[in-house]
């Protein structure tokens, strides 16, 4: 018996749609120990989801700064775990700092009117001037002027 030709490529394209869809597919409600209970948001609102707060973490400053989570968190004593609502890394605190220059300027200059770091509508957003990087390429010109 012989198998139609169009049958193994159809499958395969069909497979290809179906990844493709998987992998730009919002995640689900992603489940740690904070999930709901979010402590020490000072910045972002503290009733966001689960889902939101993961993808402005992984959107917002995985991709733009081209960092990881302990980046800005702290490893927790007692495991091997990060301790999410600890402060105990200054970079956390820049990351506030600068999610609040991010508001005010889509705010003041762009007129984007009770803006979040996250949201679509942003002009201005961390990749605008990190570009992948965890420092952007004029910090050095920016840090050392008087």
């Amino acid at each position: 018996m012989r198998i139609n030709p169009k049958y193994p490529i159809t499958l395969v394209l069909l497979a290809i749609i179906v990844i493709g869809v998987a992998a730009i597919a919002p995640p689900k409600e992603i489940k740690h120990a904070y999930a709901n209970k979010f402590v020490n948001l000072k910045v972002l609102p503290q009733n966001i989801s689960d889902t939101l707060l993961y993808q402005i973490m992984k959107k917002d400053f995985n991709v733009a700064l081209g960092v990881k989570c302990n980046y800005c968190h702290a490893e927790n004593k007692d495991s091997t775990d990060l301790d999410f609502p600890s402060d105990a890394k200054d970079e956390k605190n820049i990351a506030r700092g600068m999610m609040r220059m991010e508001i005010g300027i889509n705010e003041n200059y762009f007129k984007i009117k009770l803006s979040m770091v996250g949201d679509q509508a942003l002009a201005v957003t961390c990749i605008t001037c990190h570009n992948g990087k965890a420092f952007p390429d004029n910090y050095a010109t920016i840090s050392t002027k008087k």
